[in-house]
């Protein structure tokens, strides 16, 4: 509780299906193993979509989605925001610790942070969006700490270029028509930067390789790097296993991604 979780990984990973059974489990009855509570959801890419939540919950619950009106109960639960800009997210951030407290509210997510610190500022200096990512970053952790509330965000993954004092390592392995591997390495980073990868309680990667996707425990206080298997289905994110694969040296930082196509999942 009171935690601020990173979720980063590729275009199409399965990050934003996370994020949906995440707010799912929030807003379920404790009786059924959810928190009874709201979730504020900050979609900032459009790509909410209560249809698919409430497909998640009838394939996780169905003897709680067959009662009738509780689909849309737990709908219900859900305010989604959609920021027009930095200024709008900011504006309602402000606003928002009264509203946290006032309404139960269980779930803090914000999906993505990267495309939201960029609403608005395509003409604007690296020195200019340094500053609202600062202030951005610290007033989400005074959430999380003031309302003891885990607050969940998304981010992407860049290109590297020479500046950057870090970088995580990005594998693709692609296949022509002729099913020939084609190997490269290419080096891409989370985009938020190095200062949000400091101040981050948890990271988990979501990553592709050997044919499978991963969810990656990178960085945290309570676990080990580990990476469990995933796949993403009509019921959300599963994973393949509960046992967790040792993850140790480069492979903590990196992030893979195998040549399959994640990007239309």
């Amino acid at each position: 509780m009171g935690k601020l979780t990173e979720v980063v990984g590729p275009s199409g990973i399965g990050k934003t299906q996370f994020c949906l059974k995440l707010a799912l489990l929030a807003a379920l009855p404790e009786y059924y193993g959810g928190l009874d509570g709201r979730v504020v959801y900050i979609d900032t890419e459009s790509k909410f979509s209560s249809r698919r939540m409430i497909e998640i919950g009838q394939k996780n619950f169905p003897q709680i989605f067959r009662q009738e009106g509780l689909a849309q109960k737990m709908a219900g639960r859900i305010l989604v925001m959609r920021p027009a800009s930095l200024a709008d997210f900011t504006k309602s951030l402000e606003q928002m610790k009264v509203t946290l407290l006032q309404h139960d509210v269980k779930l803090l997510i914000v999906d993505s942070m990267a495309a939201l610190m960029s609403l608005g500022n395509e003409k604007a200096t690296a020195g200019f969006r340094q500053h609202p990512l600062r202030w951005t970053l610290s007033f989400l952790k005074s959430i999380a700490e003031f309302s003891r509330i885990p607050v969940v965000v998304t981010n992407q993954v860049r290109s590297q270029s020479n500046d950057d004092g870090y970088h995580f390592s990005f594998e693709v392995d692609r296949k022509d028509g002729n099913n020939c591997a084609e190997r490269f390495d290419s080096h891409l980073i989370a985009a938020l930067g190095i200062q949000w990868a400091h101040a981050v309680t948890v990271r988990l990667v979501f990553e592709s390789h050997s044919g499978h996707r991963f969810i990656k425990v990178a960085k945290s206080p309570m676990s080990p790097a580990v990476a469990f298997p995933f796949a993403v289905e009509s019921s959300g994110i599963t994973l393949l296993s509960d046992e967790g694969i040792d993850v140790t040296g480069p492979e903590i930082t990196s992030i893979r991604c195998q040549g399959q196509n994640i990007l239309s999942r």
